[in-house]
């Protein structure tokens, strides 16, 4: 099977292009780097991460809802639950609306959204989850191996099932 070599980019549907780019750049460090009129695509210079913010003609400006078919969430890696502790402190200072940490079995999670309503998440993986990860990067697992890992971390109720 053919494969790839990781996410290139998120492309999000805004009401405000300049609203979601002081978000963006302001809030979360990104450069903004071009702007054809109807989008503006900014850049992480750390990950090289990019978002693509776009504006569409005949849009509702309905918000952002997870409940409905699509996107969930956009979820961005932090290095640790002491950065995420950074970042509630700088949310706190922005006046960013935001979740209290949440410790899950594979990681620490802080939740908040952008101008649209648009669920954004920092995740810093548990050692045990970065180790694992790591792992499937560097070596060649095979499937039974990396669900054997999964079952380990969180119990064998909450491995997918691969017969659906």
């Amino acid at each position: 099977m053919p494969s790839f070599s990781g996410l290139n980019h998120v492309s999000l549907s805004v009401t405000d292009l300049d609203a979601s780019q002081r978000f963006y750049t302001q809030v979360l460090g990104f450069l903004a780097v071009l702007d054809t009129g109807t989008a503006r695509v900014c850049i992480h210079k750390g990950t090289g991460f990019t978002i693509a913010l776009v504006r569409h003609d005949g849009s509702s400006g309905a918000r952002f809802d997870e409940a409905n078919p699509g996107l969930d969430h956009v979820g961005m890696a932090a290095g640790s639950r002491e950065e995420l502790v950074e970042w509630e402190r700088r949310f706190a200072e922005l006046g960013v609306e935001h979740s209290p940490i949440q410790d899950m079995p594979l990681g620490h999670h802080l939740n908040f959204r952008d101008p649209d309503g648009i669920a954004l998440e920092l995740q810093a993986p548990t050692p045990a989850y970065a180790a694992a990860v790591e792992r499937m990067r560097t070596e060649d697992l095979s499937d039974e191996e990396v669900l054997a890992a999964a079952e380990q971390m969180v119990g064998a109720d909450f491995v997918a099932r691969q017969d659906v």
